[in-house]
């Protein structure tokens, strides 16, 4: 009952992304080769704003969820002095540049009636975040189709970011076994070891 809960909200502002990516099996690199995505933003009082907005979050959101990884000094790595960020700087961090933008990027805006604010408009700067991680799982399904050739069909647990390390190690072939030896399938994509698992 909202009478009870409140309303923290006005209104909600939902979306929705498909992509279409391309893996490189031996590389492990990743190309974005389409992004639709359907926003709901009201009726938009600026659409080049709010389609750049949208196109910007986007980018953010890929990037988050397929290459800025925190590597700190612990246990699993061990050359980093512990407590230490290793990835603080442009070297190490990555983040998303000109070529990562998808080739075909296409942005629509529905039209629709929002009662709760100005000109029936919605905000639209950060719900768009998220859509970057459709991203993440194309890749992972690409992953899988890779697995599926070399006959591995079980679950395959990928964490984020997908970087290009996660995606090579992951698709398991027979370089990849020579590296780090026969393992268990169904091991986390984190783990070195877990990647080369049908050689």
């Amino acid at each position: 009952n909202n009478a009870l809960r409140g309303m923290p909200f006005n209104y909600f502002t939902m979306g929705v992304t498909c992509t279409e990516v391309e893996i490189d099996c031996l590389t492990g690199d990743s190309q974005i080769l389409r992004s639709d995505i359907l926003m709901d933003v009201g009726k938009s009082i600026n659409p080049a704003l709010d389609i750049g907005q949208i196109e910007g979050a986007f980018m953010q959101g890929f990037g988050w969820s397929t290459m800025e990884e925190m590597v700190w000094g612990d246990q699993s790595h061990a050359w980093v002095r512990p407590g230490q960020l290793f990835t603080r700087g442009p070297g190490t961090y990555k983040i998303p540049a000109f070529n990562d933008v998808p080739l075909d990027f296409r942005v629509h805006l529905s039209d629709t009636v929002n009662p709760f604010a100005v000109h029936s408009s919605k905000a639209v700067g950060e719900p768009p975040f998220f859509m970057g991680c459709s991203a993440f799982y194309a890749i992972k399904d690409a992953m899988m189709a890779a697995r599926t050739e070399r006959g591995l069909t079980d679950y395959y647990q990928l964490n984020m970011p997908a970087t290009s390390e996660r995606i090579r190690m992951g698709c398991c072939d027979d370089i990849a076994a020579l590296c780090v030896g026969p393992a268990s399938t169904t091991s986390s994509a984190t783990e070195p070891a877990a990647a080369a698992a049908a050689a």
